[in-house]
């Protein structure tokens, strides 16, 4: 009798347990909205009928399973450097560790393509685009273009071209763009326009949003796992492992090498011109930070908001209390993307691919009941007082949707919309709109705040 309810016991702790996990809870659920996207030349998004975020979360003992079609909630699109792709529907199932292992011994390169997944679903590459240097034709190699390199396209050369310098101007406002349909962030998933300093304008023509929103007064959320099945954060964390010394901007250990040539490579900043394929004609300079060999690792002994050679560290985080190794989307002082921008170019724990075709054990579905604390995070109103336009921006990560209605100062409602989980921003147009105070109501399932707004001209 005892041995039984000891095994039953045993059974209910890991159930506990299991529905505790943050790999478990973590995802953005949805089976009902449905994405949309930009094309060239229409500043109004369309429909892609495509479901966004994750549509289903199982688990077992050792694994969760998140059934994913890869698409945000915010806009996608366009993609103004020639890429013919959209964001397509990818049917991934993701297989992650509930217990992640540390790798003891050599550590894993990360790779092209999928590396990792943020909690809505979309695919996180590492810092490569697939270009690189070919030392035997001096000249570019592999991508849209160019000739194949050696070895074939998955094959690391002595230098390997940096996707976010290189492919700057066919990201869209949200950091991100397709690979043959594969809609992936190779950095930090915020919109351009919410940075400190603007490095593209494409926000201004085809206006989007992120996951989520930089907060520089609260630790980031979690946005996502690496395929070796540890967290990623945004870019702010507790300065100190332990959870003391207040929320910083968690930095990138890497900075660009004091070099002045580039061994068996090209020069810095040689300039050539693409020759063939859509952007044949362009010039491109190959300035110090094209590739990824430009960097180094500098430790920085005694400083803990620095972090390691994958680009993460051991942590107290909101999520993991006791403690986690932990990756960060790192950025600059100016919030723009700081290489190597969430995981890599190794990985600390034990790699695995994650994407399998089908789920061969007995598991127990998850349903989300994230209820959005509204009343704990950061809520902007740009501009207050405003003329034609509101936008309502909440500065964090939302796991919920949140409805967002505007009343006049009789308490009448004039305006509704609706922010989706995983996206960021509202926008009320009051072109039309008597000058005089209104009240903003956000709410959530089981919070509710209002705010003051001030309409004059």
């Amino acid at each position: 009798m005892k041995i039984k309810l000891y095994y039953l016991l045993t059974l209910f702790s890991l159930f506990i347990y299991s529905q505790d996990n943050p790999v478990i809870t973590s995802w953005l659920q949805n089976t009902s909205e449905i994405g949309s996207y930009y094309f060239s030349g229409n500043s109004t998004p369309v429909s892609n009928n495509i479901l966004v975020n994750c549509q289903s979360v199982e688990y077992s003992e050792d694994f969760a399973y998140i059934t994913t079609q890869g698409i945000p909630a915010y806009p996608t699109g366009p993609f103004l450097d020639n890429n013919p792709s959209t964001a397509q529907a990818q049917n991934n199932i993701y297989k992650m560790p509930l217990n992640p292992q540390p790798n003891n011994g050599t550590p894993t390169s990360t790779t092209g393509g999928n590396i990792g997944v943020f909690i809505n679903g979309v695919a996180l590459f590492d810092y490569r685009d697939g270009v690189a240097w070919n030392n035997n034709t001096n000249y570019l190699c592999g991508g849209p273009g160019n000739p194949p390199c050696p070895g074939g396209p998955m094959a690391t050369q002595n230098w390997n071209r940096d996707a976010i310098p290189a492919e700057m101007g066919g990201f869209d406002c949200s950091k991100g763009h397709p690979a043959q349909g594969n809609y992936h962030h190779h950095q930090n998933p915020s919109a351009f326009k919410l940075d400190l300093e603007l490095v593209s304008d494409v926000c201004n023509l085809y206006d989007a949003e992120g996951l989520y929103a930089i907060n520089p007064n609260s630790h980031s959320p979690l946005i996502g796992y690496a395929y070796d099945g540890y967290p990623i954060y945004g870019a702010y964390g507790y300065k100190n492992s332990d959870g003391s010394g207040g929320v910083t901007r968690i930095k990138s250990g890497y900075q660009l090498r004091d070099i002045t040539t580039r061994a068996n490579g090209p020069e810095i900043n040689q300039v050539i011109t693409i020759t063939q394929g859509p952007n044949s004609g362009d010039q491109q300079t190959l300035f110090l930070g094209y590739f990824r060999e430009d960097y180094e690792h500098i430790e920085h002994s005694g400083e803990e908001d620095y972090l390691d050679v994958h680009n993460g560290r051991y942590s107290v985080t909101p999520e993991y209390p006791e403690g986690t190794y932990a990756y960060f989307a790192t950025v600059d002082e100016n919030w723009n993307s700081a290489y190597p921008y969430a995981v890599g170019p190794t990985f600390y724990g034990v790699y695995e691919n994650r994407i399998i075709n089908n789920i061969n054990e007995s598991t127990t579905e998850y349903l989300s009941n994230n209820n959005f604390e509204i009343n704990q995070v950061g809520v902007t109103i740009i501009p207050n007082p405003a003329s034609d336009l509101i936008a309502v921006q909440i500065q964090d990560l939302i796991t919920s949707d949140l409805n967002i209605t505007l009343f006049d100062i009789n308490g009448k409602s004039i305006k509704s919309k609706k922010i989706k989980a995983g996206s960021t921003i509202a926008y009320f147009n009051t072109e039309t709109f008597y000058d005089g105070v209104y009240l903003l109501n956000i709410s959530s399932e089981n919070y509710s705040i209002t705010k003051r707004v001030i309409i004059s001209r």
